[in-house]
């Protein structure tokens, strides 16, 4: 697309409502059915934590999906086609955690199936989506326009959770469905009118002018460009540290500082807001688009770097004890993280929107789907990681202060190596073969 033809504000918000109604299906999944499950129906915690897992696992298939969308030469019926199967994966898990006290094995099977849906509906339509912002999206408003997708998609979260919670009063199977019903449809409604007309229509004979090679073969030819390759790792490696954290921060600060759950909580709100205020920071920054503080590489090393240096403050705060500003180094957890987060999404945006296959088929889909699946893995894995790790290491050193300490030592060594990553990435080598065969040092 020109820069003429870029999006406009107006569209970029259009486009981040696919990912506040995305946002709102997932969190009753992910928030509300989790809670039904253990605490209404008193079934183990390992089984909506498998659910959600299996939902992550089917996120190594993106990469399929973002080929699907390069073959149609159109992000819109995948973004659809992926709202769909979300809301109904919505709808099915409603279904299955109401059926699971009176059928278990019908239940299970219906939430086996839900989740799946739900996990190939987010990476069809995210993926797509992603991949529409990048091509549209003039360079010096990636960053900005990353950062209000994202704040859109916590809309949802914000939104849905305490409407719904109300709904639900006084609870019953049957109103679980009903309200997952009810946001599903909303939510579907919402993201088919937000990318109608968005994107123009493709002839037949455009989308027919390069046959379609193989999957297998486009999928080689990106893992093969070494700048897709060595931001896949990266992805890869800053997740896994942004995870992490995540299930691991409330319960060291409950252990180690005798904070109350509210107290915790309130923390976790304070390390959010410091997310929202590093991508609000970016976004500012960056929209102008001129001066050496637009780049998007340096904002994401800068988050990359800033993130272990907090985390490592963290570990500091367990060692010396009540003495030292632990919520003052969560804030900054979280700014940093957001740094990194919202920098490192437009960079994606960039990369994957840089030229094209030989012959005028496109690979931004199949690429964008190698990071998301990347993604998707390392969600899926830092969490468990996270928290299997301070178990371990309460084993080797009989204590909560150093098992808690190593794990977030590990984490920041893991930014670290993300951030060695994302300096080199925009800068080939002697022999490298940039992304669609343009400097990256322009696109990012």
């Amino acid at each position: 697309m020109s820069a003429s033809a870029a999006f406009g504000w107006g569209t970029i918000l259009r486009l981040g409502l696919v990912q506040t109604a995305l946002g709102a299906i997932v969190v009753l999944i992910t928030s509300t059915l989790n809670r039904v499950m253990v605490v209404e129906l008193a079934l183990p915690a390992a089984l909506p934590g498998g659910l959600v897992a299996l939902h992550y696992a089917v996120q190594v298939l993106r990469p399929r999906w973002g080929y699907g969308s390069d073959v149609g030469r159109r992000r819109t019926p995948w973004i659809v086609g992926g709202m769909a199967l979300l809301a109904l994966g919505g709808v099915g898990a409603a279904l299955g955690t109401a059926l699971v006290a009176t059928d278990p094995v019908a239940g299970f099977s219906l939430l086996v199936l839900s989740f799946l849906g739900v996990g190939i509906g987010v990476g069809a339509a995210g993926t797509s989506l992603l991949v529409l912002l990048s091509t549209g999206v003039a360079p010096q408003r990636r960053g900005a326009a990353a950062t209000i997708v994202w704040i859109m998609m916590i809309a949802g979260f914000v939104v849905t959770a305490p409407a719904a919670g109300h709904l639900l009063e006084p609870f019953s199977p049957a109103r679980l469905v009903a309200v997952s019903g009810g946001v599903s449809l909303v939510a579907f409604l919402v993201a088919v009118a937000a990318v109608r007309g968005v994107e123009p229509a493709r002839s037949r004979a455009l989308a027919a002018a390069a046959p379609a090679r193989p999957f297998r073969q486009v999928l080689a030819e990106v893992w093969a460009e070494p700048e897709a390759r060595r931001f896949t790792v990266f992805v890869f490696l800053a997740m896994l540290a942004y995870s992490a954290q995540e299930l691991i921060l409330e319960p060291f600060a409950g252990l180690v500082f005798a904070m109350s759950p509210g107290a915790t909580t309130k923390l976790a709100g304070l390390q959010n807001g410091g997310v929202l205020a590093g991508m609000v920071l970016v976004a500012l920054v960056t929209a102008n688009g001129s001066g050496p503080l637009a780049s998007l590489r340096l904002w994401t090393v800068a988050g990359c770097l800033g993130s272990a240096a907090s985390l490592v403050a963290i570990a500091a705060c367990g060692v010396a004890g009540p003495a030292m500003p632990l919520r003052a180094c969560v804030v900054g957890l979280g700014l940093f993280n957001g740094i990194f987060a919202v920098a490192a999404i437009g960079s994606m945006m960039a990369l994957a929107g840089t030229g094209g296959a030989p012959g005028g088929e496109s690979r931004h889909g199949t690429r964008m789907g190698v990071w998301g699946a990347a993604q998707g893995i390392a969600f899926g894995l830092g969490g468990f990681l996270g928290a299997a790790g301070v178990d371990l290491a309460r084993l080797a050193f009989g204590t909560v202060v150093p098992a808690y300490a190593t794990v977030f030592l590990l984490e920041a060594v893991l930014f670290l190596a993300a951030a060695g990553l994302a300096l080199r990435i925009g800068r080939p080598g002697h022999g490298e073969r940039p992304i669609g065969g343009l400097p990256m040092t322009q696109a990012v």
